[in-house]
């Protein structure tokens, strides 16, 4: 659902603008129910670092590999430095009911969604209320982190795994909810071998997105190619 704040500013031809989102591809008891937080303002700055393989490294028993161009598996990428700001001030002087109540407090729950493991949403929530009330139990189950897909648009749409997560909460309501807070965090991507030995839906639909977010790429390598033409034509001494 799109955050209500995300208004448009009256211009017909302003641009259009699209906010990035986090898609946790969540299994609930209900059935597959995701768990979506946009972003309300995207962030200024994205990192993005790549970490080839070293194939004359060695490993344990002192060897390397004899082909020192193989790489034998998709090359790691991470994105560092990932800053989100949330500010409820506008919906709060809307008067949007959820912002005057809880601040942005929903939002930043639903993000720490993001590095717990969960049985859904409501699974969750459905849990808290048996534990809160002393009838928990049952079937032992392995805890899971479901794959989330970062979403900037159509250019990128990959599955990351977060290894870092802050959050500075800056102002609170009169009942200590948040106001405002800045989320910083480390995301690395999750590739295709690492969801081999699962065959669950959301393990799907991540191999989907990363292989989409490839093939985009791609094609705009193939688009440089326009520019490639020029460029070594005015390099060569003809």
């Amino acid at each position: 659902m799109p955050d209500p704040l995300l208004y448009t500013n009256g211009y017909s031809r302003a641009p259009k603008l699209l906010n990035g989102s986090f898609v946790q591809l969540l299994e609930d008891i209900v059935g597959f129910l995701p768990n979506v937080v946009t972003f309300q303002y995207n962030p200024e700055t994205i990192t993005r670092s790549l970490e080839p393989w070293n194939p004359m490294a060695v490993d344990d028993a002192d060897r390397g590999s004899q082909a020192p161009t193989v790489q034998p598996f998709d090359v790691p990428e991470k994105f560092t430095g990932f800053q989100l700001e949330f500010d409820a001030t506008d919906g709060m002087g809307a008067g949007h009911p959820v912002y005057e109540q809880f601040g942005i407090e929903p939002q930043l729950a639903a993000l720490r969604k993001l590095v717990q493991a969960s049985e859904g949403l409501i699974g969750d929530l459905t849990s808290s209320f048996k534990d809160l009330a002393g009838i928990g139990g049952g079937e032992a189950k392995r805890p899971t982190v479901a794959p989330t897909l970062l979403v900037l648009g159509k250019r990128v749409v990959l599955p990351v795994r977060i290894t870092s997560f802050s959050v500075d909460e800056k102002m609170h309501s009169p009942t200590l909810y948040p106001i405002m807070a800045t989320v910083s965090l480390e995301m690395e991507v999750m590739t295709p071998d690492m969801f081999r030995c699962t065959n669950s839906r959301a393990g799907k639909i991540a191999v989907a997105a990363y292989e989409f977010t490839r093939l985009r790429e791609d094609a705009s390598a193939v688009l440089n190619l326009a520019n490639a033409a020029s460029a070594v034509s005015s390099l060569l001494p003809i």
